[in-house]
């Protein structure tokens, strides 16, 4: 009986999980049904169209602040607190953020970066007097580019490493004389996967010129919410976790690499599994 028993068993399993794999596909194919594409596309184009009517608006209130940089500055960051958090809302994205009395100090914030909504979340977060850092490519992005411009936001020249460094000495020397703070992406391109990918030392630069201190913020989620390649934005809930600032004041120019390497690894100490680097997750197999 027992012998029989097991036998049965080792034929049931297989069928079992064959069902169970199954009725997971047909609930994700109903959750990527035409019902769920139909409501994200509605969301989607309402978040162009309203994203039309701030950036109209505020480029004529930019026009009229030509002659005031530091101003447009400020008015670029009032634009995205207003345009970030609506677009979020539009999204309709579930958002908890963490360690948001670390974003009431100056300094040089840097964020993860694996989809368009990590920009909309900077947009919202950045606080009054920061100044963004993007490619120089950025003014060709419709709308949105040639308000960056407007607002005054800074761009660097990643075509050799040499005019990247002399460019983030030429921001934080404007970051310093305006009293303003800094924001940008460190690893200086999106991840396709959602994993963090290698920091480029553009803000350590910009901190060893500074001297502000580097306060990460931890995005998770957003890659799984705006998929690479597609259109289809899902309600995914979206968390944000701002660190403590490090301390920059001592840092040295012969130690770049590893205050790289330092910041990095308070990013794979704070992603989940499936957003570290498969390099981090090896050595956490291994160590086990």
């Amino acid at each position: 009986m027992d012998t029989a028993t097991s036998s049965a068993q080792r034929r049931w399993l297989p069928w079992a999980r064959r069902q169970a794999a199954a009725y997971l596909a047909a609930a994700a194919g109903r959750e990527d049904g035409w019902a769920a594409s139909l409501v994200s596309a509605v969301r989607v184009v309402v978040c162009f169209v309203a994203m039309m009517v701030t950036t109209a608006a505020w480029a004529v209130v930019m026009l009229l602040l030509l002659p005031w940089p530091c101003e447009r500055i400020r008015q670029g960051n009032l634009y995205g607190h207003v345009t970030g958090r609506m677009l979020l809302w539009i999204l309709g994205n579930p958002i908890k953020v963490e360690g948001l009395e670390h974003l009431n100090n100056r300094g040089i914030f840097i964020c993860n970066h694996a989809s368009p909504l990590d920009i909309f979340l900077v947009m919202w977060l950045a606080p009054t007097g920061t100044v963004g850092i993007a490619k120089k490519e950025i003014i060709w992005y419709p709308l949105f580019g040639q308000l960056y411009m407007l607002a005054n936001h800074l761009r660097i020249d990643r075509s050799n490493p040499a005019a990247a460094v002399a460019s983030m000495k030429d921001v934080a020397r404007a970051v310093v004389k305006n009293n303003l703070s800094l924001i940008l992406f460190p690893e200086g391109t999106r991840s396709r996967t959602g994993r963090l990918l290698p920091f480029k030392k553009g803000f350590v630069h910009a901190a060893l010129q500074t001297k502000l201190p580097v306060i990460p913020i931890v995005v998770t989620g957003t890659h799984l919410a705006w998929r690479n390649g597609g259109v289809r934005v899902r309600p995914v809930p979206l968390t944000v976790k701002v660190l403590p600032p490090v301390r920059t004041d001592d840092w040295e120019e012969e130690r770049i690499g590893e205050y790289v390497e330092m910041v990095r690894s308070m990013y794979v100490d704070n992603l989940p599994d499936s957003q570290k680097p498969l390099d981090a997750l090896e050595a956490d197999r291994k160590s086990d």
